[in-house]
């Protein structure tokens, strides 16, 4: 396994070689965000085509209520932009999140991507002067926020198979008004819960990394963009937490991180400059 983890980060100044995979989550995508959905756009024209992966790791839209409901004109837009990142010859691969975890295969194939469980260990073996392959823990971040007992439980229920059959046979109007009322219940809830409890725990993030033998992790979920550093026996590990997309309010806030051709991670705003 290769140690390109413990390469310290780029400076701001420092020109930026060819990004061999992007990763982004939580923009949440909807109507009333009109902005953000640009800028998502933006960032899949200007950005995404000039990588050679580009990983959606979960809620990229803020609710999706199955794939009969692709031919509405924002989700048909949102599907036709990705398409077109794959057809330029991008490999796009995707994570479910929590909002957006009834995305299936109807919709993998019309946006062109490949649909990964989560989680994911992602390797990169085309990197210019690496001692062998980069390994990344890829996750939208949510199984791990365990100290959330109310949110595992409801987690694990929408998860299983029978009752995602279910909830597929409704209507299409009816699952948009339930979806709708569990946003709103979601909300509520999260208002009266302390702010460490939404996000991951400790002992579960040390468990992905062992069970991985990864140095390298990327994940979204708590709207908290950092760079963590873990100690081990085995040396650093290093912990990327993506931001969420809001450029209908001000400040914009947004961004997404890259993997460069030398293997080294950067973590990049919503105007496309580099963080560090």
């Amino acid at each position: 396994m290769s140690d390109l983890s413990l390469r310290p980060p780029a400076t701001a100044d420092s020109t930026q070689p060819e990004m061999v995979a992007l990763f982004v989550s939580d923009l949440h995508l909807q109507p009333s965000l009109p902005r953000t959905t640009q800028a998502f756009f933006d960032f899949l024209k200007q950005h995404a085509r000039q990588a050679r992966r580009l990983y959606l790791l979960g809620d990229l839209f803020e609710s999706w209520v199955g794939d009969d409901d692709i031919a509405t004109p924002f989700n048909r837009a949102i599907v036709d932009a990705i398409r077109d990142v794959a057809n330029a010859g991008v490999a796009v691969f995707w994570i479910a999140g929590n909002r957006d975890f009834l995305v299936g295969p109807e919709f993998a194939a019309a946006a062109g991507l490949t649909a990964l469980p989560d989680p994911h260990v992602a390797e990169f073996s085309d990197l210019v002067g690496a001692p062998g392959p980069c390994r990344i823990i890829l996750t939208h971040g949510d199984a791990q926020c365990t100290d959330d007992i109310g949110y595992m439980k409801f987690r694990a229920e929408v998860r299983q198979s029978d009752w995602r059959q279910a909830f597929l046979a409704l209507p299409l109007t009816q699952r948009k008004t339930i979806v709708a009322g569990m946003r709103g219940s979601s909300r509520a809830a999260q208002r009266l819960k302390a702010a460490d409890i939404m996000d991951v725990n400790a002992d579960a993030i040390t468990q992905l990394f062992a069970a991985s033998g990864a140095r390298l992790m990327i994940h979204g979920h708590t709207h908290r963009p950092a760079l963590h550093e873990h100690a081990s026996d085995t040396g650093v590990r290093r912990r990327y937490v993506l931001p969420d997309w809001d450029c209908d309010t001000t400040p914009a806030r947004g961004g997404w991180v890259g993997l460069d051709a030398h293997g080294v991670l950067h973590r990049f705003e919503i105007t496309g400059d580099v963080l560090d």
